[in-house]
């Protein structure tokens, strides 16, 4: 990952993370709200829902030691940590984030379960068939070398474990390449957003099978989590929201009055859910 890349993802979570969980809590990802879309629910809820609805796609019904890449602030670490009676280990390019990770591992009573890091993904600092699980919770997006990352997952996973990857994705391309409206829309994204670009699903999944993982299975979610942008874009109308970003600098005012560009993402059928899973043998 180049140093400007790198100093720019850490910097845009350093000064947002701590307003996304004052207004939103924990969880720093999409909300599930039905397979179609028109579930109504707390918007709490609802990212739960999402982590929840993830591992029964993905058949997942134990795990002893997890990876969280892209932690966040510890939201799924925690979750899974606490679910499964397993040990978490995140990983976070931002020390802020690490930092209130552990902070809230120990409010929970989950320090002894938890470990949280600021390292780079597609460079991990862990030995080759280290974890049982890894997860990647739209994290993949912020990725400059797809390969190389999802190369990474596999070489920490353990024979017989389980990757699930879960990340932003542009429509598949295999019959019309995107437009130039499309392109332009893209980028808006990724200059908000911190992210290098993003590829389509199928896309995906041939570097899945390019590096080895067996039993892959894919879904488009895209139904499922588009409602959350315009959850979000109430959540930030709040005094509270506004006194906070105010505070939190000018990434985080421009990444917040633009939320409108993911949720016409999703409603031109640009932007898509991905999910990805397959196991190490």
């Amino acid at each position: 990952m180049s140093a400007t890349l790198y100093k720019q993802i850490q910097q845009f979570y350093d000064a947002s993370s701590g307003l996304w969980e004052e207004i939103w809590g924990e969880h720093m990802h999409h909300g599930y709200y039905g397979a179609d879309g028109t579930q109504k629910k707390d918007r709490r809820q609802a990212q739960i829902d999402l982590i929840e609805e993830i591992l029964q796609w993905a058949d997942v019904r134990q795990a002893e030691n997890i990876l969280d890449v892209g932690c966040g602030i510890g939201g799924s670490s925690l979750y899974l940590a606490a679910k499964f009676h397993a040990h978490a280990t995140g990983i976070t390019l931002s020390p802020v984030q690490a930092a209130r990770a552990r902070e809230r591992a120990e409010e929970f009573g989950l320090s002894s379960k938890t470990s949280f890091q600021v390292a780079d993904a597609q460079a991990m600092p862990f030995a080759d068939n280290s974890f049982d699980l890894v997860w990647a919770l739209e994290s993949g997006e912020h990725m400059p070398d797809k390969v190389k990352f999802m190369q990474e997952c596999y070489r920490v996973l353990k024979p017989g474990g389980k990757l699930i990857m879960v990340t932003w994705c542009h429509r598949p391309i295999d019959h019309s390449p995107l437009t130039t409206s499309e392109q332009q829309h893209l980028a808006k994204i990724y200059r908000v957003y911190c992210l290098p670009y993003v590829i389509s699903l199928p896309e995906y999944e041939a570097i899945a099978h390019q590096i080895g993982l067996q039993n892959i299975r894919t879904a488009d979610w895209s139904k499922a989590v588009a409602p959350f942008w315009n959850v979000v874009i109430d959540s930030a109308l709040s005094w509270k929201a506004i006194l906070g970003l105010l505070r939190s600098g000018w990434s985080t005012i421009v990444g917040a009055l633009s939320l409108g560009l993911m949720s016409r993402g999703y409603e031109r059928g640009l932007i898509r859910f991905g999910l990805l899973c397959g196991n190490k043998l």
